[in-house]
């Protein structure tokens, strides 16, 4: 229940700030973004700060995506390709599902 007392109602489809949610721990956890900070030594291309824990002098590190990324366009294929209307959907056993992807 929210803090009103009354029920949250669930919407039947997975709502886009948790799609974007997910991608960017996806990129947060990315194997292109640890090497772009081991890259540049987690150090900022453009004024050379350090990242730094040190207490009274913390610094972090950003990577920042050159051509941009559009998080909208990103939603949209996910609906697109992977979370589709429910009728679109078919539930399968695991070796039903094999075959019908074409391996078995």
């Amino acid at each position: 229940m929210g803090s009103t007392g009354r029920a949250m109602k669930r919407l039947p489809f997975t709502p886009n700030c948790r799609i974007t949610s997910a991608l960017r721990q996806l990129w947060l956890r990315s194997r292109e973004r640890l090497a772009a900070l081991k890259r540049e030594q987690y150090t900022c291309e453009r004024c050379g700060a350090k990242q730094s824990r040190a207490r009274g002098r913390e610094v972090k590190v950003q990577v920042h995506h050159v051509d941009g990324v559009d998080w909208s366009g990103l939603r949209e294929l996910i609906r697109e390709r992977l979370l589709h209307d429910p009728d679109r959907l078919a539930v399968l056993c695991e070796r039903c599902h094999k075959e019908e992807r074409g391996g078995g």
